[in-house]
């Protein structure tokens, strides 16, 4: 399996008493097949996959692959404070038909070392062995900021299904490094959306992100201009990229973002403690800031953008 083009790492959905929101992924994965999305990535940071139970993102992965059905890849994030918990996640994972799975370091009692850190991930890895395994690298929200260039070098010993690595990090260096890592071998799918141009020009072809959740046709047009080699106006188009995600990065980011796929007609309730949504004040500020920066309109002119280029590619 190669993943090639962006990956949308969905949102957790709740009902009004707290409980999961099953009802709306068939709509959900629906939305993002139709505007040329490679995969979805579950129970990830934006998934809330921490603020869950066990048997909840069981209920939510199942969910993901029935509604699927093969027609785009599912990657479960199996990452949890306890190793045995992940083994779980991904034995269930393999068993439901997932496509592939992935996990951050554990975020209590942290890996001291990358040696440490491979172990780890190489006992997760081996639960569900026939599938594609990626590490999830995100220093910021885990504290485990390691060498992840050792991390293959030793990985590609000791993880026989080690597919690559989510990359959250803005170390554009070391992710070229790693992209380049023995001839390129492994998979780096880079994870900051406000870096994809970046990313794709120091040879990434991948990406896994919360935002091409609610705006895909943008990400995807970038990705076909730098194709084009139209590199001025893939340029200018992650500029408006940028603008926007600074627009919502004053609120708290989870928050912002469910309140926009609330904007965008997909109400997720509120997410669970510790996080908590945004005010009814900031809700509509942040309404009002992304409309004057045209936000709903640049999402609107790819959207149909999209439908166009589907149904010739279709005629063709």
């Amino acid at each position: 399996m190669k993943i090639t083009g962006i990956v949308a790492a969905t949102f957790a959905a709740y009902q009004k008493d707290g409980s999961l929101n099953l009802s709306i992924i068939p709509s959900l994965v629906d939305k993002l097949i139709s505007e040329g999305i490679s995969g979805i990535y579950i129970c990830g940071t934006n998934g809330e996959g921490p603020n869950m139970t066990v048997e909840e993102r069981m209920a939510i992965a199942e969910a993901y692959v029935k509604a699927a059905n093969k027609r785009i890849l599912i990657l479960v994030h199996v990452g949890h404070t306890s190793i045995a918990e992940c083994k779980k996640l991904a034995i269930h994972a393999e068993k439901i038909g997932a496509d592939a799975f992935s996990s951050v370091a554990a975020f209590y009692f942290k890996p001291v070392s990358v040696s440490n850190l491979v172990n780890c991930m190489a006992e997760i890895a081996s639960a569900a062995p026939n599938l594609p395994f990626y590490y999830y690298h995100m220093p910021t929200l885990t504290g485990v900021g390691m060498d992840m260039v050792e991390f293959l070098k030793l990985g590609e010993e000791r993880i026989p299904n080690l597919a690559g690595i989510k990359y959250t990090a803005s170390s554009l260096h070391e992710l070229q490094a790693c992209l380049n890592f023995n001839e390129g071998k492994f998979e780096v799918l880079s994870g900051f959306d406000e870096l994809l141009l970046s990313a794709l020009a120091i040879g990434a072809v991948g990406a896994i992100g919360s935002t091409y959740t609610f705006a895909a046709p943008v990400y995807i047009e970038i990705i076909r201009l730098f194709k084009a080699n139209e590199i001025d106006k893939a340029r200018d188009l992650q500029l408006k990229v940028v603008d926007f995600i600074l627009c919502f990065a004053k609120y708290p980011s989870i928050a912002a973002q469910r309140a926009i796929m609330k904007m965008l007609g997909f109400d997720l309730g509120d997410a669970r403690l510790p996080l908590v949504p945004l005010s009814d004040a900031d809700y509509n500020k942040l309404n009002g800031e992304l409309k004057s920066i045209g936000f709903f309109d640049l999402l609107q002119t790819y959207a149909l953008a999209n439908i166009v280029s589907q149904e010739q590619a279709i005629a063709n």
